[in-house]
């Protein structure tokens, strides 16, 4: 006896039913989610008016009028009115004009602009060494009839005694003037001072040697700090040639223990001393022992 045939199943695939009952739950999670959600109406506004101009939509450019253009010349000028004269002649007029003669230049608006420049400068470095110059490590004194400024680093907190190398402090210092340096045009004078006693370390044969060395050290840290060009430098090791005061106490020594630099502000060279004698009389110290053609400020 022949077997009847199975009947194909007819009617929605499981698999749906599955799928359905999944899409039901996202939609309910995603509604859940939307009512927690809070719209911030004004920059919700503000998007769509960004987007409205962006994309040109719901934009109206209203054209009621033509533009019309403007003229500066009317508006801060009025025409003259044409006058017409009754004579049909034409006049010149002539006016007598004295002879060019050449002024001479006005020395002291001159000064008057080189002092205040100087004093710019000097403030300038007053501000950003304040603590230095606070505590008396520092000094900066400035000359606008020479046009120069002058700073002076004692030899206390700067180098260690009989060597040349920088304290973190003097290092510090010295990174803080060189940024205001790069700001400062002019030539740069570092002079290594000491006082006149002879040197006893094996690493420096003379006070010679000790002065330039500390002198190339400054130099050197300002070059990096800065950072400043080396054709503007001129290092100088005066040993004890140039005191400030006489060497007859420890105190006194101290103070011829130390560490000029001189910024050159003039344009012209010869404007700059060269040498001690043609320094202002202002720079020199008055003493008794000492004559004032040996000393500097």
């Amino acid at each position: 006896m022949d077997e009847l045939p199975e009947e194909e199943s007819t009617g929605t695939p499981a698999w749906v039913v599955t799928f359905a009952d999944l899409m039901s739950l996202l939609m309910c999670f995603f509604v859940l989610l939307l009512s927690f959600a809070e719209i911030d109406a004004i920059r919700f506004k503000q998007i769509a008016k960004e987007m409205a101009k962006a994309f040109g939509v719901q934009r109206e450019v209203p054209a009621l009028e033509i533009p019309q253009g403007t003229s500066p010349v009317f508006q801060h000028f009025s025409p003259g009115r044409p006058d017409p004269t009754d004579l049909d002649e034409i006049r010149q007029t002539t006016t007598d004009t004295a002879p060019y003669v050449e002024r001479e230049p006005n020395t002291e608006a001159a000064a008057d602009d080189a002092a205040k420049v100087t004093s710019e400068y000097t403030q300038r470095l007053e501000q950003a060494l304040k603590q230095e110059t606070d505590s008396g490590q520092l000094e900066i004194r400035a000359y606008p009839g020479r046009k120069q400024i002058i700073m002076r680093i004692e030899e206390r907190g700067s180098f260690p005694s009989g060597s040349a190398e920088l304290t973190f402090a003097m290092v510090d210092l010295l990174y803080r003037m060189g940024q205001v340096l790069t700001d400062i045009p002019g030539d740069l004078t570092v002079e290594g001072h000491t006082d006149d006693v002879p040197i006893s370390s094996g690493r420096y044969e003379s006070n010679w040697n000790l002065s330039a060395d500390r002198a190339a050290a400054v130099a050197n840290a300002l070059i990096e700090a800065g950072p400043l060009d080396e054709d503007r430098f001129r290092v100088m090791g005066l040993a004890s040639t140039r005191p400030r005061q006489p060497n007859s106490t420890p105190e006194n020594r101290a103070l011829n223990r130390r560490v000029e630099i001189i910024v050159d502000l003039s344009d012209d060279p010869s404007e700059t001393p060269t040498t001690l004698e043609e320094l202002p009389p202002d720079i020199l110290l008055d003493t008794d022992d000492v004559p004032r053609e040996t000393l500097t400020w």
